[in-house]
């Protein structure tokens, strides 16, 4: 069944493992929070074991250069997507609140995301990422 939503994540080109994968999970946990019915029923195993629900969308997890996520957040202002943004300022941050005080003095054009989540219609989302590779 194809789903009319679409979710993807990107991540900037040439992160170290451990901070792709860090990324990739601030931004899963973002993103999930922010969406209404986003798990599926649990499961079980054959043994009668229980296996909570998970997002039933596929999330490819896509690579862009940093200036390519500036880009593709400023792209989705115009569209009717929802993207959750991790940046450099967060990542650096101690605690929320430091991260807050911190943002509130940074420029826009200084933000530098480490990664994006972005969900939305199917066709939106591709003209977005489209043209995107997959992470490597």
């Amino acid at each position: 069944m194809r789903m009319a939503t679409k979710i993807v994540v990107v991540l900037r080109q040439g992160l170290e493992p451990a901070l792709a994968a860090n990324a990739g999970v601030v931004l899963g946990l973002a993103l999930g929070a922010r969406l209404e019915n986003s798990l599926a029923s649990d499961g079980k195993d054959a043994g009668g074991g229980v296996h909570a629900g998970i997002n039933p969308h596929p999330v490819p997890v896509l690579q862009a250069s940093g200036e390519q996520l500036r880009e593709l957040k400023a792209g989705a202002d115009d569209l009717a997507v929802t993207v959750v943004g991790f940046n450099e300022v967060a990542r650096r941050s101690r605690d929320y609140v430091e991260y807050l005080e911190a943002l509130a003095v940074t420029e826009p054009r200084d933000v530098d995301y480490v990664g994006l989540a972005v969900t939305g219609p199917r066709k939106e989302v591709n003209k977005l990422t489209g043209k995107l590779a997959l992470l490597r």
